[in-house]
């Protein structure tokens, strides 16, 4: 419980002022005074002092009943009140269920009100909604029992969304409630339930990107991108992930981060590297040693990187993407060796033994017999990052003279 002793007299005192600030929010219509209301998990001063004074005094249903300026808000206030004073004693499943109960009846009242003046209010309810839930599935899970208090909040969000998709002017709430729906469905790994909402966002004729928040443009740009890395998509996560790269707050550093984590494994596998410089300014030094790799040729140092930051590239989902620069480190190793063989022996520099590369392999430590070089060599030629064709009998690469190795030119290597 909270420092110092209050008397019943403050217990009262502080609800009722908590009542009108409630009332006069909603009559003036004032959103940013409303949102602040509800923003319990805030940790605020007055929010704190408000559950102290809710557990001294016991009586606060009856005082908004008994007035008809707040019982018309009976719906929204109880369950809010519950909420705070639970969420005060650390009962995060009770303060979840009591303001899902809130946040319900709000909705209701929020369909009701013509003008879009409580967007705000309904943002911090959204986000408020996430984060309880989330804490509540921790309690739970601790006691042994199931989360799921995150997926409930997932319905939620969905009738918050529906209320938001109509005309008029609070459509511009939609992308910020789909923005929480995206954290919730990547929380729960349940990132399949995205398509619905990105299909109301970007085929409904309501909806015109450019004119919501830049913040809620960055952030749908973001997870979208993150969901194109996923479905191997590459062109359309470097165009996503590049919009949310270009838009973002520069003083925001750690979100520029986290769009770089996802930017960067795409815009290698379509063949830009990173400068080092931008790699140590936002403590990306994972990719050091891949770009590394790749300027190299340096197949042993490409597994080197993924193995020591596996754990890392796992957990963002960018393993797969990053493993498949094999092939660009094998086509950067064949360009080596044929510069090599063009100062020795400019006449023959276009064909390549494939015993030279069997021992280049070797000198990297990996064991590789002729067939499986072949194997690899003839990949290369398919995905046509190499331009030539084999000679089986005497085991030769024979490159094209006309430019043996394409550039990727930002397109992914199996396209």
């Amino acid at each position: 419980m909270s420092g110092g002793y209050m008397s019943m007299g403050e217990a009262h005192r502080r609800i009722l002022e908590y009542l009108n600030r409630f009332s006069d929010a909603v009559s003036s219509q004032d959103g940013k005074s409303l949102s602040r209301l509800l923003s319990i998990s805030s940790d605020s001063h007055h929010l704190l002092s408000l559950a102290d004074a809710l557990n001294t005094f016991q009586d606060a249903n009856r005082l908004i009943r008994q007035s008809d300026e707040y019982s018309q808000y009976a719906d929204i206030l109880l369950p809010v009140f519950r909420a705070f004073q639970s969420y005060r004693l650390r009962n995060l499943v009770e303060s979840y269920q009591a303001f899902e109960k809130a946040a319900n009846a709000f909705i209701q009242e929020f369909r009701n009100w013509e003008s879009a003046w409580a967007l705000e209010a309904l943002y911090v309810l959204t986000f408020e909604i996430r984060i309880l839930a989330e804490r509540a599935d921790r309690e739970l899970a601790s006691n042994g029992k199931t989360p799921e208090k995150l997926k409930g909040a997932g319905s939620l969000l969905m009738k918050v969304f529906s209320t938001l998709a109509g005309k008029g002017p609070k459509r511009v709430g939609a992308l910020h409630v789909t923005c929480q729906l995206f954290k919730i469905y990547f929380k729960l790994g349940t990132v399949h339930l995205c398509r619905s909402v990105i299909r109301s966002i970007e085929t409904a004729r309501i909806f015109d990107f450019e004119e919501f928040p830049v913040r809620d443009k960055v952030t749908y740009m973001y997870y979208t991108g993150r969901l194109e890395v996923y479905n191997e998509n590459f062109p359309a996560a470097d165009q996503k992930l590049s919009y949310a790269l270009t838009h973002c707050d520069l003083r925001k550093e750690a979100n520029l981060r986290m769009i770089l984590k996802y930017l960067i494994p795409v815009k290698l596998s379509i063949g830009i590297l990173p400068k080092a410089l931008l790699l140590e300014n936002y403590n990306l030094n994972e990719y050091s040693n891949i770009v590394l790799a790749l300027k190299r040729g340096d197949l042993r140092l490409l597994r080197h990187a993924l193995l020591e930051h596996e754990d890392r590239f796992l957990r963002s989902g960018v393993y797969l993407v990053l493993e498949k620069l094999e092939l660009q480190v094998y086509q950067r190793l064949l360009k080596k060796i044929h510069i090599i063989q063009k100062q020795k022996d400019p006449s023959k520099a276009h064909q390549i033994k494939l015993e030279i590369i069997v021992k280049a392999m070797k000198w990297l430590e990996i064991d590789m017999d002729v067939d499986e070089v072949e194997c690899i060599m003839s990949i290369l030629i398919y995905k046509n990052l190499v331009k030539g064709y084999f000679a089986h009998k005497s085991k030769v690469v024979v490159l094209s003279k006309q430019d043996p190795f394409p550039k990727l030119n930002g397109k992914p290597i199996s396209s």
